[in-house]
């Protein structure tokens, strides 16, 4: 039973989209740091933060890996239980002109 439970829980990434307003992508690369200092002193793995060097799309995007739904769930319910995370996505908000949240599953 242990080895099917195992097989069938899948890894979860999430993506998360910032499409910074004019003037505003160092703003929200700050932002997007502060956050992840947060999630370090909420023991989250602070995933990794990425900035766009060519092409369209997002000004900054921050992805994550978690071993399963459950981890995922577990994550996000911290996020939203810490004032201080909730303060930081606010803020973040208001140097946006568009964000997008994707969460995947990985697949073999």
């Amino acid at each position: 039973m242990h080895g099917r439970k195992a097989a069938e829980e899948k890894m979860i990434v999430e993506a998360t989209n910032y499409f910074a307003k004019e003037d505003q992508a160092d703003e929200v690369l700050k932002q997007r740091r502060k956050a992840t200092e947060i999630r370090r002193q909420l023991g989250l793995d602070p995933g990794r933060i990425l900035v766009r060097t060519e092409g369209n799309g997002p000004d900054i995007r921050w992805e994550c890996s978690f071993a399963s739904r459950e981890a995922y769930d577990a994550d996000r319910a911290a996020r939203a239980a810490s004032p201080d995370f909730e303060a930081a996505r606010k803020r973040m908000h208001t140097l946006l002109e568009r964000f997008e949240r994707h969460v995947y599953e990985v697949v073999e």
